[in-house]
């Protein structure tokens, strides 16, 4: 097991790389604790849970709202929950994001942690202190900056994931690569069989440089101010692309990133050899690389985006593999970017 301390201005998180669901107890320090988790995590681990209550939620982004952060507040109340209780979110990014906001917001705040069940959570949601619902549609609009006490990834629990969800969790690890490690990248090349077979010592590796480079921009800017910005790379378009179809976070990330190298060549930022080669590996881990929707309703999906400031965007560029830059530009120049490319 590797340990890796995240310090922000919310609080300290405690990131245990290769540690087993199978040992909380000491975590958990004898307090009063309640599990959130989903229904299939439930059913495929509850019996190695830690001995309290359980309040398991149904699956999928669509359950991730206040209407069902409100039912699990109703459940708080009627099992006496208080201020002295401890919240344990044991599930992937959902999961995560649901009881990182109940926690933060029940009683004005609990202390809370994480086991988080799949990799796309492992190296994303559960690490950084973003806690928050989607509303009206768009992705992640209520939520708050708390960090959980610790964050438990067991690699044992990654293989009962279906493949989509580890293709999905590498989209991920290829963007970290892509913005502050070019050495992550050849890494990936060279061991991608072995890493999309799960093999523990492989994934637990990426897992742990992922959530190094995270828990370094983190600790540096946890609101999101300047360099936080850069793990964005790939997501405007991609939140756009996730809400105009449905399909999964990490594929719509992984075509989010290839468009958004294509534009940095575009500016004269970034090789055209580079951005090739980006996309072969987000293919190589059999992640979409072309837009199913059309440019103009990415665009207006992504007039709602958070990083939106007035007429203007912060957006992730590269100047090379293992090097980003955030620009902040109007959305005229980025209607010109991308009808000069002809994007879906």
């Amino acid at each position: 097991m590797k340990k890796l301390l995240v310090r922000a201005a919310s609080g300290s998180s405690m990131i245990l790389v290769g540690e087993s669901i199978d040992n909380l107890k000491p975590y958990l320090d004898g307090r009063p604790t309640v599990i959130i988790t989903d229904s299939t995590v439930a059913r495929l681990y509850q019996k190695q849970f830690p001995a309290c209550p359980v309040i398991a939620i149904d699956t999928g982004e669509q359950i991730k709202t206040l209407e069902t952060v409100a039912t699990i507040f109703t459940q708080l109340v009627e099992m006496e929950a208080d201020r002295s209780s401890f919240i344990l979110g044991i599930g992937g990014g959902i999961v995560c994001d649901i009881a990182g906001f109940v926690a933060s917001t029940y009683m004005r705040g609990l202390p809370f942690g994480f086991v988080s069940t799949t990799l796309l959570s492992q190296v994303d949601a559960s690490v950084g202190g973003k806690n928050g619902v989607n509303f009206g549609g768009y992705k992640n609009m209520v939520g708050v900056f708390n960090q959980p006490e610790f964050v438990v990834c067991d690699m044992m629990l990654l293989k009962t994931l279906p493949s989509r969800e580890i293709q999905c969790g590498f989209a991920e690890i290829i963007k970290h690569g892509a913005i502050a490690d070019g050495r992550m990248l050849d890494f990936l090349e060279n061991q991608r069989d072995a890493a999309l077979d799960v093999d523990s010592a492989i994934v637990e590796h990426l897992v742990y440089r992922s959530v190094e480079i995270k828990a370094g921009v983190v600790t540096r800017d946890e609101r999101e101010q300047g360099e936080r910005r850069k793990l964005n790379f790939g997501h405007t378009f991609g939140h756009a692309i996730e809400k105009l179809t449905g399909i999964p976070h990490g594929e719509a990330v992984g075509i989010g990133m290839v468009l958004a190298a294509t534009l940095s060549v575009q500016k004269g930022l970034l090789a055209p050899t580079d951005a090739r080669r980006l996309e072969r590996i987000v293919e190589s881990y059999g992640l979409p690389v072309r837009p199913p929707v059309d440019a103009q309703s990415m665009l207006a999906a992504m007039r709602k985006d958070k990083k939106r400031e007035g007429g203007r965007i912060h957006f992730v560029f590269l100047d090379a593999l293992g090097s980003a830059r955030v620009e902040e530009i109007p959305f005229e120049e980025l209607h010109r970017l991308v009808a000069a490319e002809k994007m879906g």
